[in-house]
């Protein structure tokens, strides 16, 4: 059998959503029918075959837990499309904190009950769970603007032999010092800062596209975006949230033709609305012109569950990982990184990265 063993670091929101999808696609058929699958199946590798290993976590709530309870504890408060997942064998393990947990979401509901439930991992002893467990691949999901958790656990990756999926805004993928280090250890990577499978991002550069193609000069643009869960609660504190603006704007800015000035364009998290839960509200404007330079404007609102729209990506990104591995290929993979991320090392326009994606699928491209 063909399996997939992956570590994940961070069991919130987006964990829980992937959790519940590797079990809801269980028995998809290969010809690509199942409903919210961009690839049943990538080389020879199913939904199902995605297999958690091993997993850590910061929250007293969720350590120690089989993964399959874990998804479902409190913060957690995406939408349940799979309550039945298995027993995985993979109990979460204490992390390492570092700047995974901002003092000023201590202060919130539901997190004020959160206590770590011993002292945090030791490096040695997350690098021997990460051997110990057989684990292939590590995603990262840790809060926007854990940059220094992030590289440790990167750096854990290297050290135990896994490749690497960062599916936050911190540079690593698109670092050629990080990227370096990966090929050094003959190790695969993919990222920054995953794109949603229709989020605001990808609408975003779409309409953006469509200017551009249909000769429409962009003047301005906004994308403000709201939501309920931990991952807005974390933004209110905007000093976490660099790298997550240059992020989302450099994605927009990539496709744009002539690149608009900073006051012309604004794109980022605007606010935590605690009823939204794992909901994301965005608001696209863009003002632009058009023949005869007569000005134009549109207005678009976009609603969705936004951690199945991130696994509906990730699940996607494990295999095409998992293909690097089989086939010895080490360093970014520029052209899943440019599909399925925001930030990737390379930019492509989305028909670009889809069509080298597929190329890269079938084996006629190395990344």
């Amino acid at each position: 059998m063909n399996k997939i063993r992956i570590a994940i670091v961070g069991v919130g929101n987006c964990a829980s959503s992937l959790v519940q999808g590797i079990s809801f696609y269980h028995d998809t058929p290969n010809n690509g029918a199942a409903v919210g699958l961009m690839h049943s199946l990538i080389g020879p590798y199913r939904p199902s075959d995605v297999q958690v290993v091993a997993a850590f976590d910061i929250d007293r709530r969720k350590v120690g837990l089989d993964v399959n309870q874990a998804i479902f504890a409190p913060p957690n408060c995406t939408k349940v499309f799979c309550g039945n997942v298995p027993t995985t064998g993979a109990i979460v393990k204490m992390g390492c904190v570092f700047d995974g947990y901002p003092a000023h979401m201590r202060e919130h509901e539901p997190l004020r009950s959160f206590q770590p439930l011993k002292k945090e991992s030791t490096r040695e002893e997350i690098i021997d769970e990460l051997r110990e467990s057989g684990a292939e691949i590590m995603l990262n999901y840790l809060p926007v603007g854990s940059e220094e958790a992030t590289r440790f656990y990167a750096a854990c990756a290297l050290e135990a032999g896994l490749a690497f999926v960062n599916n936050i805004p911190v540079f690593i993928a698109s670092d050629p010092v990080w990227v370096k280090r990966f090929e050094e250890k003959n190790l695969p990577l993919l990222g920054d800062d995953i794109k949603a499978q229709l989020g605001a991002t990808v609408l975003h550069r779409t309409v953006v596209d469509l200017f551009r193609k249909r000769g429409v000069k962009v003047e301005r643009t906004y994308q403000l975006n709201t939501g309920g869960n931990t991952d807005f609660l974390n933004m209110l504190d905007r000093r976490r949230l660099q790298s997550k603006k240059t992020s989302k704007t450099e994605a927009v800015q990539s496709v744009i033709g002539k690149r608009l000035t900073e006051e012309n364009i604004h794109i980022g998290p605007s606010d935590y609305v605690p009823w939204q839960r794992d909901n994301k509200i965005c608001f696209i404007r863009m003002e632009g012109r058009l023949f005869g330079d007569v000005p134009m404007e549109i207005d678009l609102k976009l609603s969705v569950e936004d951690s199945p729209n991130s696994a509906g990506v990730a699940i996607d990104a494990i295999r095409c990982v998992k293909l690097a591995l089989d086939r010895g290929q080490k360093g970014a993979l520029q052209s899943a990184s440019a599909y399925f991320s925001k930030h990737p090392p390379v930019q492509m326009s989305d028909d670009e990265a889809y069509r080298r994606v597929e190329e890269y699928i079938k084996g006629e491209r190395d990344s």
